[in-house]
């Protein structure tokens, strides 16, 4: 990853994120490859050698420490070479304090604290150090939706100020898409794809990377010509060069409309409709069996059991 960026580690569970964050922490060894830390060779170092931050998703605060010894903790713990002096120490745990926005909270305990609170009081302990690279672990995966939000601006602010190297662990692909500068998504211990969360989201480098950011609609099509047709009828969709036959079409919510039976790629009857932020979101089941998702801004409710056309005005093509 690049020095000073945000990069997000996306992906289902059991696709090997927190063990790659291990690795990188020293926590864990790699059966091949190396880690490198600005052009050092950090694969055998332990833990206290690498000058890594690590914050996990329930805090891992000192009960029995206030907030200004929390966070001074790293500092403190280091042998007395390396050590600051009390009063850097007190000048550093102020200034971070104050970075994450509870300056008067110094003698308080963790249990004293909202979620949120100790969420950025863990943050403030991992930088105390000033590590080399910061590593969150699914970090607000402990905390209801609002606060999530609310965390994940300040996570961004922060990082900007500080223009540490961070690497993020979420599963959450509206959590990645919106903090992160870049997003490398894993897929059963390999990386699938990195790129900018524009790239990944718009040129996704295969059905998986695609799949996984989001609902999706998938068919049966024919690439010929450099187009693409479903059930004989051509779409907008352009067939990558060299890609003829059999392939799957992929479809965001968004990318399908309404249509007559004459200009439809797709046909179904209406389980539910509902609104959602702003948008009307409709489920339609198909003949095979599958349900599909379709998103408009401007739709009314359409009643359970309409049959409905569904003609698809964007996507993504992969071989069969």
């Amino acid at each position: 990853m690049r020095a000073g960026e945000l990069l997000a580690l996306l992906g289902p569970s059991g696709s090997g994120k927190t063990t790659l964050l291990r690795v990188i922490a020293g926590l864990e060894l790699p059966d091949r490859g190396r880690i490198i830390f600005g052009g050092d060779d950090a694969t055998r170092l332990p833990v206290q050698e690498r000058a890594v931050g690590f914050v996990f998703q329930h805090y891992a605060l000192f009960k029995h420490m206030s907030v200004a010894e929390n966070i001074a903790y790293g500092l403190n713990a280091r042998k007395r070479p390396g050590r600051p002096d009390k009063a850097e120490i007190k000048r550093r745990v102020g200034d971070l304090l104050d970075l994450i926005k509870l300056s008067g909270f110094a003698d308080r305990y963790p249990s004293q604290l909202s979620g949120g609170q100790r969420q950025r009081v863990a943050l403030a302990r991992a930088l105390a150090v000033e590590p080399r690279v910061l590593l969150l672990d699914e970090p607000f995966g402990a905390l209801d939706a609002q606060v999530r939000k609310d965390l994940r601006r300040w996570l961004r602010e922060i990082h900007d100020r500080t223009g540490q190297t961070t690497i993020f662990v979420t599963h959450d692909q509206d959590e990645a898409l919106e903090l992160s500068d870049r997003v490398a998504v894993l897929d059963k211990g390999r990386l699938a794809q990195v790129g900018t969360p524009d790239e990944v989201q718009e040129a996704p480098a295969s059905a998986t990377v695609l799949k996984f950011l989001g609902d999706t609609i998938e068919v049966e099509a024919i690439a010929e010509g450099g187009r693409v047709f479903v059930n004989g009828r051509p779409t907008p969709v352009a067939a990558p060069p060299g890609l003829v036959g059999p392939v799957k079409l992929y479809a965001r919510p968004w990318q399908l409309r309404f249509a007559e039976p004459e200009h439809a790629h797709v046909e179904g009857v209406v389980r539910t409709s509902y609104r959602t932020q702003g948008r009307q979101r409709i489920e339609v089941d198909r003949a095979e069996g599958k349900t599909v998702v379709v998103e408009a801004a401007n739709s009314a409710r359409l009643a359970a059991g309409r049959p409905v056309g569904l003609q698809i005005v964007g996507g993504h093509v992969f071989a069969d």
